[in-house]
């Protein structure tokens, strides 16, 4: 009997580690898709940039006239993005910052704190628990 409690004990134990080890690894699998969705909305700004020789300016956390998971396009109809990237679990929502036009900040929450990555707190739109942060060659988050 006393076995039978000892080799229980030691699968719950397991069942926990590993548990522990799946949620952290879709953490990061999260994390990285955060990261690889605002350097594609870099690469539509600064092609955005080339056509227009400025940013477009921000509202609310969000490009101009366009919400995250919407169409980023301008005015006369050029795509830049399909649709843009919506965090994966949506809190909080990406960020972005620009005033002038001449620099923009983008921002997401990543969930792993052990990622060399983060930094901060960077506070954008009235959220202040962002801890990544990419932004325009002039400029830093």
């Amino acid at each position: 009997m006393i076995e039978l409690l000892v080799v229980m004990a030691i699968l719950g134990v397991l069942a926990v580690v590993g548990v522990q080890s799946f949620r952290l690894s879709q953490a990061k699998s999260r994390d990285a898709r955060r990261k690889s969705d605002l350097e594609q909305v870099q690469r539509a700004l600064e092609m955005y940039v080339n056509d227009h020789k400025s940013y477009p300016t921000s509202d609310n956390g969000k490009i101009l006239g366009t919400n995250w998971g919407g169409e980023f396009a301008d005015s006369n109809g050029t795509i830049y993005m399909k649709e843009l990237p919506k965090d994966p679990r949506g809190n909080p929502e990406y960020c972005y910052s620009s005033d002038t036009g001449n620099e923009y900040k983008l921002y997401a929450k990543l969930e792993n704190s052990q990622d060399p990555k983060v930094g901060g707190p960077y506070s954008c739109n009235g959220v202040n628990d962002y801890n990544y942060g990419v932004s325009s060659p002039n400029t830093t988050p």
